[in-house]
């Protein structure tokens, strides 16, 4: 700290032609946080990863996409993500952790470019720090540990930021293309949620650049016109070619990639109207938050000691539902309820609100006294770059209707870049004594010591009272200290300032590495002492949370063993055996909507049964291993059928995809809603004998009503004696109860 008052320009000279040495541990932390134990993750994400083994198998699959190596269904996401994480999957072999690879990479990647886009303008300091928090903000590392998207996206656009930072710099136009043309490239991993920053280069560009109107109108209408046409690209190649040349475009309505942009991926999470039935009908938001309240109490129970009582584990998942004050906090996926304080909330403030108050702080020093009218400097110009990341963003996600909690990996690199410019910049001002400016530095310390308690509040049965005492009272402590020493200049108070901003990342660094020390979830990642479950928010009395959740559920034709003592009920629905029923008049059979992977239409894991005895952690949120006697029935039985078996959604298509490498039909998408088969066209796929077993659930149905009662009414059903896993150790599964179906057409 006693450094970071030093001038921008020595600092450049002084370390321009040698390694920062700070620099390193802090990498070295990016890389631990990032990379350790992801070999243990044996089939991450199941959706993606089986799209992966899929894509491995031809160009044309590759191309597309292909969920399935029969090229029948895409997965829900545009291609270049999984084309980087097929080629990892290529050069290292096909196991969890190459695909995981890529991601974690981006994320030490992040880092050091937030170090380089920062310390340029503000500061070698304020680079470490900006960096230090990139690292330490606990959902980086809680999605760069798994095969989603959303770290790679994010690495995207700081490189396109660091071209903007670039083109203003160096006047070059050419600059200016390639960033948005990167934000177009951004747009081929995750459609519209890439155009989040777009306020922020526009402004950026138009604030930063020294050229008249004339030209920045002109420059910007080229660069969009760029960035729209490679954002389009691939989807006007996959929309141009006839339908029965490439696979259904999953998650759509009409196989088309625009609508899949621009609806389900695009406006649909604005409004919270994700789910959707063949029909085209949307599925309404309160519907999907029954269900996955429902989830989240099914979690909750999965992982509690088994000595409990049933009674006791309904009243703990009922008391996590509960905001203080009575109110419900939760919301859908725990991502509380819309409103302006709504990243405060419980499930959201500790994955990514951790230093929040300090940032506000920050965001008032820094721009202290500007003018409208300018003119501005260069560290005011690249503030205002950060803040119209963050506000938009932050926008967002307090009003939005349907994300997932690593969603808000978006927001951390403004407030991380905001911890470190604005840390140099309060201490700046503390230390000159710059009237009421100097009392910024303490009053953020002590704000966001004070968050930081009530973050932590809730997990004090997990984590224990020392660590929420110790913040709490340190950083009073400190903040009091330095305000009655604001007037002394010595070696003490330098010592005091550091010490403080130890103290605001400790839990931070702790909440990052809970993924690491109880265990990820790949399906639904996300940071705390809960990591496992995938649900966020206060954990339940589990023993076991590593395999908690989704983990080790039961594979297509396990035995279901002992069923769920409390039933699964669901709201409005009904219980059977632990089988969760959908709410009255759902069209959707309670299928719960998991990010880019299936309708989570199962069973929940019972609480006698939530330890695995694989030393790997198959957290794929999924059936993570298959029915081996299931498997070997299929295969004996093959007399040349394209797809080893046919069955509702990707849930349990996924682990033989993975584990077989061959067709496995998904007949109605990821979540078994697609409106892609017919009766018609399924009995042309009979007839030239594509498919002959069909596995069935009873779960699921969405939109495949009629071809699923054709199905059972056509069909003669195989014994469940013949290849149903009769093992002691099978767990409760989406598809434990399920039934096995033949049909031949002559």
């Amino acid at each position: 700290m006693k450094h970071m008052n030093s001038e921008v320009k020595e600092e450049r000279t002084s370390n321009k032609n040698r390694i920062d040495l700070f620099l390193v541990p802090i990498v070295l932390i990016a890389a631990f946080l990032n990379l350790f134990k992801i070999w243990t993750d044996e089939y991450a994400n199941a959706y993606y990863t089986a799209a992966v083994k899929s894509m491995l198998q031809s160009f044309h699959n590759f191309f597309y996409a292909s969920f399935d190596p029969g090229g029948y269904v895409t997965i829900d996401k545009p291609p270049v993500v999984f084309w980087i994480q097929t080629i990892s999957a290529e050069i290292f072999g096909f196991h969890g952790w190459s695909v995981i690879l890529p991601q974690a990479l981006a994320g030490i990647g992040s880092v050091l470019l937030l170090y380089v886009l920062v310390k340029r303008t503000f500061g070698v300091w304020a680079g470490r720090l900006a960096a230090l928090a990139m690292a330490l903000t606990p959902i980086v590392p809680a999605v760069s540990r798994t095969n989603n998207i959303d770290s790679m996206l994010v690495f995207t656009l700081l490189v396109a930021t660091w071209m903007l930072f670039r083109a203003v710099r160096t006047a070059k136009f050419g600059w200016v293309l390639a960033a948005f043309a990167m934000i177009g490239v951004a747009f081929n991993m995750k459609m519209l949620q890439a155009y989040m920053v777009l306020p922020a280069f526009y402004v950026f560009y138009v604030v930063a650049t020294k050229i008249t109107w004339k030209k920045k109108i002109a420059f910007l209408t080229t660069a969009t016109a760029l960035m729209l046409a490679v954002s389009v690209s691939w989807a006007v190649v996959v929309d141009s070619t006839s339908a029965d040349k490439r696979p259904y475009m999953g998650s759509s309505q009409t196989n088309s990639v625009l609508e899949l942009a621009f609806g389900y991926n695009g406006i649909n999470r604005l409004t919270g109207n994700t789910s959707v039935t063949g029909s085209g009908h949307k599925q309404p938001a309160q519907t999907e938050q029954q269900t996955a309240s429902s989830e989240t109490k099914q979690t909750s129970n999965s992982s509690a000691d088994s000595s409990q009582s049933s009674n006791q584990r309904k009243s703990s998942s009922s008391q996590k539902m509960q905001a203080p004050g009575g109110g419900n906090q939760n919301g859908m996926f725990n991502t509380g309820n819309p409103g302006p304080f709504r990243l405060f909330q419980k499930g959201l403030s500790d994955q990514i609100s951790w230093l929040l108050p300090f940032v506000i702080f920050s965001i008032v020093g820094l721009f202290a006294g500007v003018k409208f009218k300018g003119p501005y400097t260069t560290k005011q110009k690249e503030s205002l770059f950060w803040l119209a990341w963050l506000l938009p963003v932050a926008v967002f996600f307090s009003i939005a209707g349907f994300f997932h909690q690593y969603y808000l990996i978006m927001l951390a690199p403004p407030i991380a870049a905001f911890a470190g410019a604005g840390a140099v910049a309060l201490w700046s001002m503390y230390k000159q004594h710059n009237g009421w400016k100097s009392w910024l530095l303490p009053g953020g310390i002590l704000t966001t010591a004070a968050l930081q308690v009530y973050i932590m509040s809730p997990y004090v049965s997990s984590i224990g009272v020392a660590p929420i005492a110790g913040v709490g009272a340190l950083g009073v402590i400190l903040a009091l200290v330095l305000a009655v020493r604001k007037q002394r200049k010595n070696s003490l108070t330098n010592y005091l300032g550091a010490a403080a901003m130890v103290v605001l990342l400790a839990m931070p660094a702790y909440w990052a590495m809970t993924p690491i020390i109880y265990g990820g979830n790949s399906m639904l990642p996300s940071a705390g002492p809960d990591s496992s479950s995938g649900m966020g928010g206060p954990p339940s009395t589990a023993t076991n949370s590593k395999q908690s959740g989704f983990n080790g559920m039961q594979p297509p034709g396990s035995s279901s063993g002992n069923s769920s003592s409390n039933g699964g009920q669901m709201p409005g629905g009904s219980s059977n055996n632990g089988q969760m029923q959908p709410p009255s008049g759902s069209s959707n059979s309670g299928q719960m909507q998991m990010p880019g992977g299936s309708s989570n239409n199962s069973q929940m894991p019972n609480s006698s049964s939530s330890k695995s005895s694989s030393s790997k952690r198959k957290s794929g949120g999924m059936n993570a291993e298959v029915n081996q006697k299931l498997l070997n029935y299929l295969t004996k039985n093959n007399t040349g059928e394209k797809y080893l078996f046919a069955t509702t959604d990707s849930t349990s298509a996924a682990p033989y995809i993975i584990k077989t490498g061959k067709p496995v039909m998904a007949m109605g998408g990821f979540s078994g809603s697609d409106p892609i088969l017919t009766v018609s066209k399924l009995k042309a796929m009979i007839k030239k004998g594509e498919v002959k077993y069909f596995y069935l659930s009873g779960m699921g149905k969405g939109g495949q009503s009629d071809v699923i009662t054709w199905i059972k009414d056509n069909s003669k059903e195989i014994p469940s004696s013949k290849w149903q896993s009769t093992s002691s150790s099978a767990q409760q599964g989406p598809s434990g109860n399920g039934t096995l179906y033949e049909i031949t057409l002559k």
